[in-house]
């Protein structure tokens, strides 16, 4: 029942995560680098947008230094997303170590949207949500680079994809809830930082803010989620 529940509830992301795979691999292939190169960048780095921005290093001859800086940028978000996390995956030995390395958005917005039904094992389930992800994500790689040497054609804007499925996350995550407290201030404070910081800087200080104002509204959001419980237990 487990595994089952992971596969149904990972529908959505295996359809953005086998195109936006592909995309990967085309382009990737498009630099000259094979299917080999896509199914062990997606095995061993797998970070979504940041595997397309280490094609430019890798054709650009990025030094070590400006990659490493360039990748706590991009996933800087992630930081934050591990704090949050820290409840969920306690005593979630041995699937712990995976679970931190395969946590991408969309998993982490699957895991988080919600309690998990009677009768399934909730580790084992998000264990087996982040390995099917992560499958998805290998598959569409491997699939788009057989693609890429096949196939020519003009792969300009074929990495607006990633966007795509974010926003296919957040529209799928805002209709599971009622409560779009979290989502509000989510957009909100994206776009406040944006005009204040500028697009090139805005990341990290949107991080930052989300966590301060989620952490002051979190007892009001618990205290939220808590009498919605007691009354579908009614």
């Amino acid at each position: 029942m487990t595994i089952k529940y992971a596969l149904k509830r990972s529908l959505p992301v295996m359809a953005g995560y086998l195109v936006l795979g592909m995309g990967f691999g085309i382009l990737l292939k498009t630099k000259g680098y094979g299917v080999g190169w896509a199914f062990f960048m997606s095995l061993f780095i797998y970070a979504g947008s940041m595997q397309y921005v280490t094609i430019n290093f890798l054709a650009g001859g990025a030094t070590v230094i400006s990659a490493a800086l360039m990748t706590l940028m991009v996933n800087a978000r992630h930081l934050f997303y591990g704090i949050s996390m820290i409840e969920r995956y306690r005593d979630t030995k041995p699937y712990k170590p995976y679970l931190i390395f395969g946590l991408t958005d969309e998993t982490y917005s699957l895991v988080c949207s919600g309690n998990v039904p009677e009768g399934v094992d909730e580790k084992k389930y998000f264990f087996m949500l982040t390995l099917l992800n992560q499958c998805y994500w290998i598959t569409g790689s491997v699939v788009g680079s057989l693609i890429g040497s096949l196939i020519t054609f003009n792969t300009a804007g074929i990495e607006f994809s990633m966007t795509a499925l974010f926003l296919v996350v957040f529209v799928d995550q805002w209709k599971s809830v009622k409560d779009h407290t979290s989502a509000v201030v989510g957009v909100g404070t994206s776009v406040a930082c944006l005009l204040i910081c500028g697009a090139e800087r805005f990341l990290i200080p949107t991080m930052i803010a989300i966590t301060v104002i989620l952490t002051i509204l979190r007892k009001k959001l618990d205290a939220q989620e808590t009498k919605k419980e007691a009354l579908e237990n009614v």
